[in-house]
């Protein structure tokens, strides 16, 4: 993740806040992974695979830890992703994670993560209300 533009992770942050004018600029535009990884990690099951069948699953078990899929997170230190750990557990809310990010002047993941942590309370959030499950 750390080898994108800036520019480029700023339209995965809008992706990640469900504009999908960027979603499909991301898809479009030669980052068909970060629009896939936009859409596994608003639970598309099918953006999971595809990220998994094309060589990404340092992303599919990202998003898997993001869902507290605590094997995913593992697997992500295991074989040396440490800034996609890093990343999966500052999009968790984790504190220390996000001040890691502050200190060592990556920005970009502190507000991608606080993106990816507020879509993952909406979601969440969205669950739990009886009103707003749709049948």
């Amino acid at each position: 993740m750390i080898h994108y533009p800036a520019k480029i992770l700023i339209a995965f942050g809008e992706a990640i806040d469900e504009n999908k004018k960027f979603l499909y600029w991301l898809m479009n535009n030669g980052y068909p992974e970060l629009a896939a990884l936009t859409n596994a990690l608003h639970t598309n099951d099918e953006a999971f695979k595809w990220l998994m069948k094309n060589k990404y699953p340092h992303f599919g078990a990202y998003v898997k830890a993001v869902w507290d899929d605590e094997k995913a997170l593992e697997w992500l230190k295991t074989n040396e992703f440490d800034l996609m750990a890093k990343f999966a557990e500052a999009s968790r809310g984790d504190e220390n994670a996000l001040k890691w990010f502050a200190s060592h002047k990556l920005q970009i993941f502190v507000i991608l993560s606080k993106k990816v942590y507020a879509y993952k309370q909406r979601k969440l959030d969205d669950l739990s209300d009886y009103h707003k499950i749709q049948f």
